[in-house]
């Protein structure tokens, strides 16, 4: 098992077996909207922590995004298995650089 599947067991353990005192509880608890404030929030300070060049802060703030986005899936009815084999098909695409239009701006 790896530490995304470990999470996501924990994080279903949670949601079927509510703990007292744990945050992915007060999550559930507060529902989706919260839970994707939370990633919202996440994903700014993952960009702040890029821009700021800090490596540690940012693997940390990575770190953040895929635990709410993790709870957000638990929620959603998305499993890793779901995401994970659409992973798949996409890194079988070749030559999957779109077109951009280009205009003449000077007509």
């Amino acid at each position: 098992m790896n530490a995304f599947e470990a999470m996501a067991a924990v994080i279903a353990q949670r949601r079927a077996e509510p703990m007292e005192g744990s945050y992915t509880c007060y999550l559930f608890e507060k529902g989706l909207d919260k839970i994707l404030k939370k990633v919202g929030e996440e994903c700014a300070e993952t960009i702040i922590a890029a821009k700021n060049g800090d490596k540690a802060e940012l693997v940390g703030e990575i770190n953040d995004v895929f635990y709410h986005m993790m709870v957000m899936m638990e929620v959603c009815g998305v499993s890793l298995e779901d995401v994970t084999r659409e992973m798949d098909v996409r890194a079988e695409k070749i030559g999957n650089l779109k077109q951009f239009h280009v205009s003449d701006h000077n007509t």
